[in-house]
């Protein structure tokens, strides 16, 4: 089961959240004798304005929005601070000195999720990996929310054959979009279905929280599978179609598609953040 797919398939599974990332504690106390009068959670703008926007821009599969709408939703992800999903900087979670245990795994909850778009936080433990995938057919926006993570991502080089079934390529040259050490704040980043680092990998240095807003989500059944690659250099094969000097090539690597790594088990955890009003 793939990355996303356990993301959106496992929402109803409930894994230790609290003691996990400690995302919401509340403390109720009883009283006897008299009625509380309970407020009602307001939803911070900013995510309102997300939801409403996305539900605006995407459009649904074989569609990529148009650029005046990846501006817009950039400038609200940009714009948006880890309060608005309900997380802060002081939870145990994101303490840097926190001990890691054994191969720590990585966490996700599912904001908001329907057939044209996907909200998602991911939540890395330091040394915590999702390893290189794929995102076929879709345009994702990820913002970090907090900590520090390295990124790294690719794109595919078109070669002459390389999609004829009759010349299978076990290992296909990709181009080198990112390989970056990213703290927050920071700008969004984009990548779209064909570029803009399509296949990435995300590292955290220190424990992280990164919110994706994915469209359309990941489908089996529509044929959006994820797929998981292992990187080679590129001087370690020879490649007839294209052939790049030394140092040329450092911006180059093949590509070979794995097996799920064990790397990429999750664990999902409930959204007890700010509900969005889907009005």
């Amino acid at each position: 089961m793939t990355m996303e797919r356990r993301a959106v398939n496992r929402g109803s599974k409930r894994i230790g959240h609290v003691k996990k990332v400690r995302y919401v504690k509340r403390d109720i106390k009883r009283r006897k004798c008299r009625k509380i009068k309970r407020s009602v959670p307001v939803v911070p703008m900013a995510l309102q304005e997300l939801f409403v926007s996305c539900r605006e821009v995407f459009k649904g599969p074989g569609t990529v929005p148009l650029p005046c709408d990846v501006e817009k939703l950039c400038c609200i992800l940009d714009n948006m601070k880890a309060e608005d999903v309900g997380l802060s900087s002081n939870l145990q979670f994101f303490k840097p000195n926190v001990p890691v245990k054994g191969s720590p795994r990585v966490t996700y909850t599912t904001i908001y999720k329907c057939n044209n778009f996907s909200l998602c936080i991911f939540f890395l433990p330091a040394t915590g990996v999702i390893p290189l995938h794929n995102h076929p057919g879709m345009t994702v926006f990820s913002k970090l929310l907090l900590g520090k993570m390295h990124i790294k991502s690719y794109d595919w080089v078109d070669l002459t054959n390389s999609d004829d079934p009759a010349q299978p390529c076990e290992k296909r040259l990709a181009k080198l979009k990112a390989d970056a050490v990213f703290t927050s704040p920071c700008s969004t980043s984009v990548l779209y279905p064909t570029s803009g680092g399509n296949i990435h990998s995300f590292t955290a240095i220190t424990p992280c929280a990164v919110l994706d807003v994915i469209g359309p989500p990941y489908s089996m059944e529509d044929g959006r599978d994820c797929s998981y690659y292992k990187e080679h250099p590129y001087a370690s094969f020879t490649n007839g179609e294209m052939e790049l000097g030394e140092e040329e090539g450092e911006g180059y690597g093949w590509l070979e598609e794995i097996e799920v790594p064990e790397n990429s088990q999750m664990d999902g955890i409930e959204y007890l953040g700010p509900q969005i009003a889907d009005i």
